[in-house]
């Protein structure tokens, strides 16, 4: 059966998902964490790829990111996995396959979804019971979006619509986390439908977005 195609547009960000095979872990450590991230920022500047969200769980990965061009995000993703899968099987003498074939990606309609997706991305470690609030978790963007700004990372970009939240860096950080206040238990995680709009959008393809955009 072929595949079926991803649409990548320039200009339009992209929701990346990528899990282990048969949902193994693909982090071990410390080490392993930042090993990836060091390898998604070069990614990111090599292939203009503008990352606006992420989060590293134990057995998968969420990225949202704009690409300039149509080949950004795959020449993104093939760089990175060059460089994790070798670490990976050299550092813990192991062989085969550490990903689930290809990554999963869909496209998201910028104004009333880019929010609502990068929450989504930075409350997987709350909807998966390893902690309880976004802040708690330190692999991934939240620290940077809603606390730090780009001192952290160094590497996120801020879309336009995330820069809208607020004139003040302060206050846009402010704003941003007040899109988490009614999301801060599993509970009312799992009851969220924005959430479960945007969980089935990427397993499938879909692009998340409106009639018109889709």
């Amino acid at each position: 059966m072929p595949r079926k195609p991803r649409f990548i547009i320039p200009g339009i960000p992209v929701h990346i998902v990528q899990r282990g095979h048969n949902r193994s872990a693909v982090f071990f450590e410390d080490e392993d964490y930042l090993a990836y991230v060091g390898w998604l920022k070069q990614a990111a500047s090599r292939y203009s790829c503008h990352v606006h969200a992420y989060v590293l769980m134990t057995n998968h990965i969420h990225i949202l990111a704009t690409p300039e061009d149509n080949e950004g995000i795959t020449r993104m993703m093939q760089y990175i996995g060059r460089c994790y899968v070798p670490y990976i099987n050299n550092k813990y003498d192991r062989s085969g396959s550490l990903w689930e074939g290809r990554y999963k990606a869909s496209l998201v309609q910028e104004e009333a979804y880019l929010l609502r997706c990068m929450r989504y991305i930075e409350l997987n470690p709350v909807r998966a019971g390893m902690v309880s609030r976004p802040g708690d978790y330190i692999w991934s963007s939240h620290h940077s979006n809603a606390y730090d700004g780009e001192e952290r990372e160094g590497f996120l970009s801020r879309h336009a619509i995330y820069q809208e939240l607020a004139d003040d860096e302060a206050l846009r950080q402010a704003a941003y986390l007040a899109l988490f206040e009614s999301v801060e238990s599993v509970e009312s995680v799992e009851s969220d439908e924005a959430l479960k709009q945007i969980n089935a959008c990427w397993q499938t393809g879909v692009p998340l977005g409106d009639s018109r955009f889709k």
